[in-house]
């Protein structure tokens, strides 16, 4: 088995860094399980999924998601949407207009970061 590829989540505006390690999760099964199963996601991890929504069905914990749209030439990604502490077991989040992907954060972690809908964000290999 192979080793997921990972990416490290980064405030574009101070360079400051957001998460250390975030899975890349870009094929079928890794976009089709996503979080669900998992008793937690340690600080510092995340689940980048190139979807414009997401579920929280079969999730034990609440995680914070970061919708981002396309990457332009330097790597940033526009956050334009954010969505704190979803509970688990809550279904469906609504899909976001223009997204391109999402990252699925421990809970506070888009707080703490001081991100909102305008900052950019980078994802470095």
């Amino acid at each position: 088995m192979t080793e997921a590829r990972t990416a490290v989540l980064r405030d574009a505006a101070s360079g400051g860094t957001i998460a250390e390690r975030v899975v890349l999760g870009m094929g079928f099964w890794s976009r089709f399980r996503g979080l669900m199963g998992r008793a937690e996601l340690p600080a510092g991890e995340g689940l980048y999924l190139p979807d414009t929504g997401i579920h929280m069905l079969f999730m034990r914990f609440p995680i914070d998601a970061l919708f981002v749209g396309p990457a332009d030439p330097a790597g940033e990604r526009p956050v334009l949407a954010v969505r704190h502490a979803l509970p688990p077991w809550r279904g469906l989040v609504l899909l976001v207009r223009g997204a391109q992907g999402v990252v699925e954060l421990p809970a506070g972690t888009i707080a703490a970061a001081g991100l909102a809908v305008g900052s950019r964000v980078r994802l470095d290999p």
